[in-house]
């Protein structure tokens, strides 16, 4: 099957999900924006559309949390560090294992990599998060609009500012080259982080 008619199958689906809150004139526009953007730094074409559809899907809900009576109240935390591969992809997940439910979590990179590093993945599975389904994804002004706060680690001036959004910047080692050990102790310092930003966001879910 092409691209051309894969990404059809996934406009019909984000048309369906997000009707009445985006035509699907811009649903086609995001989604196509979005493989274009994974297309320039994917060095491997497999499941390109699927993940295209997912950035798609992550971008259209940010934009909708940001309008008002969308977002139901939850706080959306985006990630963001270089490559996506490492730093941030272990906070959202981090994050996401923490709350529960309870916190919007969101990741992306400034120059995105193709891939996350194996030892992120690993070091992360020894905790119960499952990290090989997810990609490097890149930043664009629609998911740091639909943020509360958006936490930087080492992505210089790359991150948009917008009024209104809380920014907080972390120094972290880049787990890049590390070897799983140490890239452990990356992962637990990013997790005492994580654990004390969701205790000022959601008081009451702590563990």
């Amino acid at each position: 099957m092409s691209s051309d008619s894969k990404l059809s199958g996934a406009e019909g689906r984000l048309a369906s999900q997000f009707a009445g809150v985006f035509s699907r004139e811009t649903v086609a526009e995001v989604l196509h924006d979005s493989f274009e953007h994974l297309e320039a730094t994917a060095k491997v074409r497999t499941y390109l559309e699927l993940f295209a559809e997912r950035f798609a899907r992550e971008s259209l809900a940010a934009v909708a949390r940001s309008q008002a009576g969308v977002s139901g109240g939850l706080p959306e935390v985006l990630f963001v560090c270089v490559h996506n591969a490492g730093r941030s992809q272990m906070a959202a997940g981090l994050l996401d294992l923490r709350a529960k439910g309870t916190v919007h979590v969101l990741s992306a990179g400034s120059a995105p990599a193709d891939s996350i590093n194996p030892a992120v993945v690993e070091a992360m599975a020894e905790i119960g998060v499952d990290l090989t389904r997810e990609f490097p994804k890149p930043l664009t002004d629609d998911v740091v609009r639909g943020a509360d706060v958006v936490v930087t680690m080492g992505c210089g001036d790359a991150c948009p500012i917008y009024p209104g959004k809380r920014y907080v910047d972390w120094e972290l080692t880049d787990p890049a080259g590390k070897s799983l050990h140490e890239v452990r102790a990356i992962r637990d310092e990013i997790d005492s982080r994580v654990q004390a930003l969701l205790s000022e966001l959601v008081p009451s879910r702590i563990g």
